[in-house]
């Protein structure tokens, strides 16, 4: 009979912090039903699960019974074959009962696995959809244990929580029916007993926890000093300012605090198995107390055996119904952690592609912002009534002082933002009636930011045409301005770049980008602040690489280089999301405005830099 104390093996689980408690959601038949729904396409393997469960949990009661028969029938009945027939039928049935648990554990493992599988799946196409306002204002952090942690915690809920819930109850109801079959005096005595058993185990599990919390709070604390003074830049601190003993001193004293509470946890758990063994043997002696009196005072037809039966499933039922009084608290875990989930895939998708786009058969480029408002929050506009035109063939250039709206403006056009006000033409057709992929097929960027996956160059340039062939990458590398470059490489175009690129120069990596695009070869490219923070020799590699792409292609340019806003057809000059000069660079610098003052203050100097060097 076990004496563990079910459910005190994981620190008090049967147990809520204030956090936990605070953010319980409201269980509804809607969420219920949702989460249920996960469920719906493997009910046939449930079937097969509910039936194992019934088998094994009827099979590991059947040895408590047939131990009332070994004894009646063949110790004191002195039957030889009956004691081994029914001995090698116990063994059986144990048998059974654990292959029976393996497949039960298969299945459950399968089912489980399964619906993860598909919550994952559906999650990361669900966030694939969310458009670039949810990436930015989302904790990165966050998003990655949603779609780890949290989907992996439904795993242990179907494996664990589901099926224990069904286990201990079809257990109990098997011992109950088992039990009042042999003696229904006894049997109601067993019940009585059982939830007195749970009192000291809830008690001391509320104590256990409270140790853990403060434990683990003292371990959070010894991690943070470790990680303050145990840092280059701690150190470095801790050695100039003498305060060595100091910080030895508040090390010394959490490490003693942890000490004590590991302490008081390990003997209040010590303490527990003392009283909850003793408290578990009451039961069992009270049943050998009456059934010894009905046995001897009532002449009662109670059998050794049958005694010995009752105690043995009495002992079988403890652990089903402690774990069932603490299973509101794993279920409300489980409905958290189902909500969080359900959280995001209810985020609205706001970049919504057409069901019937309209499709751009020989798509040129031309631009169109027409009458372009646009807001990240209701209360702060940062595009305000935006007009004008790019012809395919054209390149215009964008600049403004920083937070004017220049990126905003370029990132509406392939829609990682929609507008909120007006529209943005491709061709005299909406961006918004555009498919998706054809739209963005046919819109490149280089940002100041280049983006490397961590892996090699060719693997990165093929991202953006996987069935290029060797001829198209060293062409598009010639006109990037790389490829002498890449063939100084160890492994030459099979070199790894490293995570984000980190083993490339700003430079080299922005040059890769280049050469990404023009392997994409979309109608129109865009080049935002792509030579801003490198070196003048990176920078001047960098304008060698663009320049051509000017004269050929539909550009748009948000830069601070002289040179490159001068090789546009027009110039249009952004202040707080509004146009307010547009021209060419002679008749700008004239009219002794925003871009006088822009020309005076970063162009003229970056000239004037560019010719020293």
């Amino acid at each position: 009979m076990s004496m563990g104390g079910p459910g005190m093996g994981r620190g008090g689980r049967g147990f809520m912090s204030e956090e936990e408690k605070a953010n319980a959601p409201k269980i509804t038949w809607p969420l219920v039903k949702r989460v249920l729904s996960y469920l719906k396409p493997y009910w046939k393997q449930m079937i097969l699960v509910l039936a194992a469960i019934v088998l094994s949990s009827v099979f590991n009661l059947m040895p408590s019974v047939l131990t009332g028969r070994i004894i009646d029938e063949g110790l004191i009945g002195r039957n030889m074959n009956a004691l081994v027939r029914l001995i090698l039928l116990s063994l059986g049935v144990t048998l059974g009962a654990n292959l029976i648990g393996v497949l039960e554990s298969y299945l459950n493992t399968w089912i489980a696995q399964h619906i993860t599988f598909d919550m994952r799946n559906q999650m990361y196409r669900h966030l694939q959809k969310m458009s670039q306002r949810f990436f930015t204002t989302s904790n990165q952090g966050d998003i990655i244990t949603r779609m780890t942690s949290d989907i992996d915690g439904v795993r242990q809920v179907i494996t664990n929580t589901f099926t224990s819930i069904l286990s201990n109850v079809i257990t109990l109801i098997v011992a109950l029916v088992a039990m009042y079959q042999k003696n229904w005096i006894l049997a109601t005595i067993g019940i009585i007993i059982v939830p007195l058993f749970t009192l000291p185990t809830r008690a001391a599990g509320k104590t256990r926890w409270q140790l853990t919390r403060e434990a683990q709070e003292c371990n959070d604390e010894i991690n943070g000093i470790l990680n303050e003074t145990m840092s280059v830049s701690g150190q470095t601190l801790v050695k100039l300012f003498c305060m060595e003993d100091r910080e030895y001193k508040k090390y010394e004293d959490v490490n003693t605090k942890m000490i004590k509470l590991y302490i008081r946890e390990s003997m209040a758990g010590r303490w527990f198995r003392v009283v909850i063994t003793t408290v578990a043997s009451i039961g069992p002696m009270l049943l050998y107390l009456v059934g010894g009196i009905l046995i001897m005072k009532y002449d009662s037809s109670l059998s050794v055996g049958d005694i010995t039966v009752l105690v043995a499933l009495l002992g079988r039922m403890y652990g089903p119904v402690n774990s069932l009084l603490n299973i509101q608290v794993d279920w409300l875990r489980a409905m958290a952690m189902f909500t969080r989930i359900f959280e995001y895939f209810d985020m609205p998708v706001e970049i919504e592609d057409q069901k019937n786009p309209v499709r751009l058969y020989s798509p040129k480029g031309n631009i169109t912002f027409d009458h372009v408002f646009f807001q990240y929050e209701p209360d702060r506009m940062i595009l305000k009534d935006i007009s004008f035109t790019l012809r395919s063939g054209n390149s215009v250039a964008i600049v403004g002082p920083s937070g004017s709206g220049k990126s905003t403006m370029i990132n509406l056009i392939p829609r990682l933002y929609d507008v909120t006000g007006g529209c943005v033409k491709f061709d005299g057709v909406d961006v918004r009636k555009l498919g998706l992929k054809q739209l963005r097929e046919n819109v490149g960027i280089v940002t100041q930011e280049t983006y490397l996956f961590n892996g090699t160059i060719r693997e990165n340039l093929l991202y953006a045409k996987p069935d290029a062939k060797e001829e198209e990458l060293i062409e598009a590398c010639k006109k990037a301005n790389i490829h002498d470059f890449i063939l100084r490489q160890p492994q030459g175009y099979d070199t790894v770049v490293g995570n984000r690129g980190l083993k490339l120069s700003g430079g080299e990596k922005q040059r890769l980008s280049i050469a990404r695009i023009l392997l994409k070869d979309p109608s129109v490219m865009i080049f935002d602040e792509a030579t801003a923070s490198l070196d003048s020799i990176s920078e001047n590699a960098i304008q060698e690489a663009i320049d051509p792409l000017i004269e050929s292609r539909t550009s748009i340019l948000i830069a601070h280089r002289l040179s490159t806003i001068l090789a546009a057809d027009e110039i249009l000059v952004l202040k707080d999301g509004e146009i307010v000069e547009r021209g060419t660079h002679e008749n700008l610098v004239r009219l002794g405005g925003v871009y006088t003052e822009l020309y005076n203050t970063q162009f003229k100097k970056a000239l004037e830099a560019e010719v020293k060097d």
